[in-house]
């Protein structure tokens, strides 16, 4: 019988582990050492403030796939005119800009910076 320490989430657990040598021998049950309580879970995260749609006059950018928002670009309220850098999404380890599809103006960000986001999530309200 041979003793192990595992850790397993950032918890360490005792574990004894019997070497079986025949190969037609059945494995002998023994009462396994009494595990640790689990850990606590973290407190859930204040609830979002809700998205913001698009409006008349108004279209959405959406995420064109999960990742990480790194950085904001342009502010809300600022004229910006198409191919013009909104933000940086990271996804896969690289560092994507997303642009504005038209010219026109920043009316809300439904995102922060440091925030994970879906495919097809709704990033930028441009008017």
């Amino acid at each position: 019988m041979k003793k192990f320490n595992v850790t397993v989430n950032g918890t360490t657990y005792e574990v004894e582990v019997e070497e079986v040598k025949a190969a037609g021998s059945a494995p002998v049950a023994r009462p396994a050492a009494p595990a640790a309580a689990p850990a606590p879970k973290p407190a859930a995260a204040a609830p979002a403030a809700p998205k913001a749609t698009a409006g008349a006059g108004e279209h959405s950018i959406d995420a064109p796939m999960p990742g990480k928002v790194v950085k904001l670009v342009a502010n809300e309220g600022a004229s910006v005119k198409a191919g013009e850098v909104l933000l940086i999404l990271e996804a896969m380890k690289m560092q994507n800009e997303i642009t504005a599809d038209a010219d026109g103006t920043v009316k809300k960000f439904n995102v922060q910076a440091g925030q994970s986001v879906k495919a097809h999530e709704s990033l930028v309200i441009l008017g």
